[in-house]
């Protein structure tokens, strides 16, 4: 018999998204999962030229985004 333990963050994916969509550029959904290093980046380069904001906005939809400790997150 196995025992599955599912780990998934407390932040929320639609929030992520809607935070990805408008201020994706300034990189509040990285800031928002955790991720301060990257959210910097974002800030300092528009989103790592508006590049990296449109591959996280589909990261997010396909849910493969993870937060600051790798988990996935929530509905």
């Amino acid at each position: 018999m196995s025992n599955y333990v599912t780990n998934t963050s407390d932040k929320n994916k639609n929030t992520a998204l809607l935070l990805c969509i408008f201020l994706g550029w300034a990189g509040a959904h990285q800031f928002y999962v955790g991720k301060w290093g990257k959210g910097f980046l974002y800030l300092f380069t528009a989103g790592l030229f508006m590049i990296g904001w449109i591959v996280d906005i589909f990261k997010i939809l396909t849910g493969s985004f993870r937060d600051n400790v790798g988990a996935p997150l929530r509905e």
